[in-house]
This record gives C-alpha cells, structure tokens and sequence, in this order.
C-alpha cells in the first residue's frame, strides 16, 4: 500500500532494476508473478540507482542509496527464480532505456479494482492524483498480464498478491460492507487467474492497520483494526471458494507476533515498534534506530514509515511465506524414513536366509537369531524435495521352523530408531519403528523361492521443522504416528549342484509396500504452525538379481546378492497442507519423487562356531538417483 504524500518527487535519471541474487533450491516453480500495491512493487516507479520501492535505503547513510529489496524479491531469490523476472512490469524506465519488463506487477498506490485491471485489463503507472497539475499523468501503460498472455496462465509459475491497504488509505473503506466489497475484488483477482490456468497462488491477508505508526494511538486506530479484521475474514471465506491451491500468508498475524516477542526476531527490545518508523516521514522516527539516530538500523525496526514495513520487516514476510512452501519438500520425506527403515528389515532377513542357503536346519528342528545394526539414509535435493541424512540403528529378533524337506517357515520382529536431518536450517525428525514379519522358504532340487508378510507401527516422537524467520530462526514442533504393510517374494534357480561348494542363482522378484502417516498438528497457533493431512507412499517394484555363496572352508562361507528393481509407483508426492492459525483455507503443494529404478548390492560372511552356532555378518547399498542407504548388520543364530 502506498499513503501518495509519500511519493518523492521523480528523478529524471531512469536506471536499470538491481536486487540481491541468491542461488537457492529446490526450484519448483517456472517463474514468481507479482501483483499488488507497494508493499510489494520492485521499482515501477524511478529513482536514482534503482526503481523506487516501498522501504528504507539501504546504508551506510540511507538516504542516497538503492532500496533494499522487497519480500517478493527476497522470495523469488530464494526460490530461484531469474532476477530478471523479478523485475518489474510496467516501469518507464524499461521502456526508455530498452531493459526488458519483468513479471512484478505491483504498483504503488494500486487499490484493489486496479490490481484486478493488472491482470485482466490494463497496467499503468501513474503520477499521484494529489500532484498539483500533473496528478494522474500516466508515465507508462501497457495491456494487463493475461491480456498480454492471451488469457493463459502459466500452471508451473508461482503467483503473488498483495493488496487492500490503500482502498482503506484512500477512504475507499469506512464500512463492514465495503471492507468486505475490497476483499471480494482481492479474491476476484485470484480467482481470474485461476480460471486462466494458474495453480498456485500466494495472498496476503492484510496487517492490521491499527497497528501501523499511521493510526497507532489515534482514535481511528480501533476501527482500522476491526474493518482489516473484516476484510481479512471475508477474504481468507472467498479465497477458500477457489479451485487452485490458494496459500494465505497470515501476515496481521505475523506482525502481532513480532510486536509482542521482538528478540525473537531479532527487532530491538524496549521500543514502541508500531508507534515508531525509520524514516520519520509521516510517523514518529525511533530514537535510537531511526535514520536522524546516532546509530541509525533500520534491521531492529519493523516500519520504514507510517505504513511500509522496513528491510527487516521485508526479510520477515519473505521468510514466513518460504517456510510454508518449503514444507512440504521436508514433510513428504516422513513416509521415505519408513520406506528406509523397511529395506532395512527386508535387508536383513535376506541376509539371514543368504547365509542359511543350502544349510538350512533339519527337519523338525527350530532355529533362532538375533542380530543389531545401523543403516545411512542420503536422500538427494529434488526440485520439490530438499536433501536429508539420515542414520539409524535396529535389533532384529526370530526364529524359522523347517517343516520337511522342501519348507521352512519363520517369524522375525524388529526395533527401529531413525533420525532425518534436512534442508538450510538442520529440520529434525525422529522415528521409532516396530516391525513383523511372517515367512515362508521353498528349496526343491535347483529351485528356490521366498516369500515375507510384514506388518509395522510407525511412531514419529519427535518432529522439529526449522527455518529462517527474519534475523533469527524458526521452529515448529509435532508428532505422528502411522503404519505400514508390505510383501516381497523372489523365485531363483541355483545352477550348481547341491554338493558344489559355490552356488549362482538368478531371480526374480516383486514387492509392493504402502506406507500411511497420520495427519498430525504442529503445536500452537503461531502464524507458521501448520497441519498436514494423512500421507501415503506406495511403492510396486518388479526386479531381477543373482543370489551368489562360496563355501571357502567348512565353518566359512561368503554369500552375497545384486538386483536391479523397476519403481511403478514414481509419481511425485503432494501434500494437503494447512495454517492452524486459518484451519478452513488448505492448499497442496508437491514433495518428494521416488525414483523409478533401484540397484541393490549386499555381501555377507558367515562362521559356524559350533554344530549349532553361527555366527553372520553383512554390508548392504541401496541406490537409486535420489536415494542411498547403507547398512551394515552382525548377528547369531542357534538350532535347537
């Protein structure tokens, strides 16, 4: 939103766009398309050293230099998207100087009937209607952004609006009813939009302009605060009506916390932050931070003026709207830890039978095993995933009953304990997994097969998703549970003789998996508290491999097995996510990708120290393009 006293006069000096760049990923989105009013133009209008926005200067004295960058800037940089795209739309600057327009839309001083014109109509870039003389003189105009599309919308492309503040400003809104009139113009906007083909969409809702240095301790700030109230609430009702995947940032709410807990945030303690600014024009400069200051710091205030928030508030808005977009590329990765922790189950039951090939017990005669170990879980940055260590350690107990000749059946349970670390800021997810398996061992001259049944509880005891908010970090905590099933059988035929002390055998093999975690809450209703819907991740793979054994002496032997497995079940991952803070306004974004073939390899050794005593170790690798586990797992098994 823009107050028009606030625009400077303008310099005759049109210069090209400038923004910070950072390299981030995953990068899902195509492009970032901005719509909207101040608080997020990127310069339509000109200035010496960069197009002119809507907060504080940069330093050192912060009054010659460029602007800092606004949240949609901030947060296309950290999405990756081209700077260049990050530009803005309409700015006569461009069309002097031949710089190519980008895809920012926003324009100071836009009301919500102009927003909508943007993308459905016409762009402009006017002169303020209060100028004596030339107010209202358009500096540049162009058709709006679906006109200029042909009225298509990229559905790959992120989409972002902002707006309200300045039907409020200019006395377009001193009613319940027209503040709701404002709202359904916002959600219009989004809603052309997404008639068009766009699918995702971003919306502020709008801060709380009684809590702004404009109207803080007048008596109007009372009722600013109650129709943005009303405003927002009609708002977040009509944008829950859109068939898109609608993501609210809660931005009052965000603010409020703020104010109440600035050295969270890292704003300075023991200030009036919303009835103080930087820039002291049109509210009252901070005097300590303020620009007049002996030690001026726009990062420890929250507005740059009477109704713009600082470089600091800027950064908070672009960090909040991060957290709930990346969300997903962590949370998706829950039903992977128990994709992991089943290999690794499955892993070591064929570990025991690769050291039990031709050897089995007699007939009639039981033998038990128990066995510990570890396994590594690496999982590769996606465009919609981020990259995650894993590590982990287990206890697997059982025993097999060998029913004659031909068959042998067996029990097996495990105690899993799995930790995932991910993305920039070291989230952390905690998992605890009971496992059981039933399964049944066929052997008749050269042919050989097996089957397993397992059945498992998933407990997610401890779920910390981090990220950056502003100067500081920011964490959310929750819990889950869920479960899984899965069945996996190979069919192999040794081609040596049962007497030879090598055996080769090639196979086949099918496994078919479903992985199921809960919907769970993270605690509080804080602005980036979020709950998640039930996930599930179901894996059918078709393999082939060879099953290999040498005997080097009597008591020693080496087994090992290598296969290569095809994924059906490679479609990305989406999750149905919400704020707890606006439980009615859900919206899915995409997560993890499995990948679509598997290499495994395993090598074992096993001792007999006894007549009935053996002991077993082995080392087993997984890899696909995205995924990586090792394990590594000793044991010992005893006939009675």
């Amino acid at each position: 939103m823009r107050r028009l006293s606030l625009l400077i006069p303008l310099a005759g000096c049109i210069l090209s766009f400038v923004s910070e760049r950072a390299f981030a990923t995953p990068a899902p989105y195509s492009t970032m398309i901005v719509f909207g009013d101040s608080l997020s133009d990127s310069g339509q209008y000109p200035d010496t050293g960069s197009g002119m926005r809507f907060t504080n200067r940069t330093g050192p004295t912060y009054k010659q230099e460029a602007y800092a960058a606004v949240a949609p800037m901030l947060l296309g940089a950290k999405l990756g998207i081209a700077r260049g795209d990050l530009a803005p739309s309409t700015s006569p600057g461009n069309a002097l100087t031949g710089e190519p327009d980008g895809n920012n839309w926003a324009v100071g001083g836009y009301r919500t009937d102009q927003i909508f014109k943007s993308i459905t109509n016409e762009s402009k870039v006017a002169l303020p209607d209060d100028w004596s003389f030339v107010g209202g003189y358009v500096l540049r105009s162009k058709r709006g952004y679906l006109v200029e599309n042909g009225f298509k919308a990229d559905p790959k492309a992120l989409y972002f609006i902002s707006g309200g503040g300045n039907d409020f400003l200019q006395e377009r809104v001193r009613t319940p009813a027209e503040a709701g009139k404002a709202a359904q113009r916002l959600s219009d906007s989004a809603f052309a939009l997404q008639q068009a083909g766009a699918r995702y969409i971003m919306v502020w809702l709008l801060p709380d302009l009684g809590l702004t240095p404009a109207l803080y301790g007048t008596p109007a700030q009372a009722g600013s605060s109650y129709l943005s109230a009303v405003f927002n609430t009609e708002l977040a009702h009509q944008l829950s009506q859109i068939d898109a995947e609608v993501i609210p940032l809660n931005i009052p709410l965000l603010f409020r916390e703020a104010v109440s807990d600035p050295s969270r945030f890292g704003l300075a303690t023991g200030h009036n932050l919303v009835g103080t600014c930087f820039s002291g024009d049109e509210c009252t400069e901070n005097p300590q931070y303020g620009i007049s200051s002996p030690t001026p710091d726009p990062s420890r205030l929250l507005f740059n003026d009477s109704v713009h928030p600082t470089e600091a508030g800027q950064r908070l808005i672009a960090d909040y709207a991060h957290s709930l977009l990346a969300a997903p590329w962590e949370v998706t990765l829950l039903p992977v830890m128990a994709q992991g922790t089943l290999n690794a189950h499955q892993d070591q039951l064929r570990n025991q039978w690769g050291s039990d090939n031709r050897q089995w017990q007699a007939a009639g005669q039981w033998r038990a095993f128990v066995a510990g170990g570890g396994q590594r879980l690496n999982i590769d940055e996606q465009n919609t995933s981020v990259r995650a260590d894993g590590r982990g350690f287990n206890v697997n107990i059982g025993t097999s009953y060998r029913l004659d000749e031909h068959w042998r059946l067996g029990v097996a349970t495990g105690l899993y304990r799995q930790r995932l670390e991910t993305g920039a800021h070291e989230s952390d997810y905690k998992l605890n997994s009971y496992l059981g398996s039933v399964f049944a061992q066929y052997q008749h001259n050269h042919w050989w097969g097996d089957v397993a049944l397992t059945l498992g509880r998933l407990d997610y005891d401890d779920l910390n998703r981090k990220f950056a908010l502003g100067a500081s970090e920011g964490m959310e905590k929750g819990q889950t549970d869920g479960h899984l099933r899965a069945l996996s059988t190979r069919l192999g035929y040794d081609i040596a003789q049962a007497s030879a002390p090598w055996h080769l055998s090639p196979f086949i093999s099918a496994d078919y998996s479903r992985v199921e975690v809960n919907r769970y809450e993270e605690k509080g209703r804080r602005s980036t508290a979020l709950n998640f819907e039930e996930q599930t991740l179901v894996s059918s793979r078709l393999g082939a491999g060879l099953l290999a054994s040498y005997q080097f002496t009597a008591q020693t032997r080496v087994f090992g097995e290598a296969a290569h497995e095809h994924e059906f079940q490679d479609a990305t991952q989406r999750l149905s996510i919400a704020l707890n803070s606006l439980p009615s306004n859900s919206f899915k974004l995409e997560g993890y990708t499995p990948q679509s073939n598997l290499d495994r390899i395993s090598l074992g050794v096993s001792h007999r120290l006894t007549a009935d005593l053996m002991l077993q170790a082995a080392y087993n690798v997984r890899k696909s393009d995205g995924v990586a586990q090792q394990g590594a797992n000793i044991g010992v098994s005893l006939n009675f």
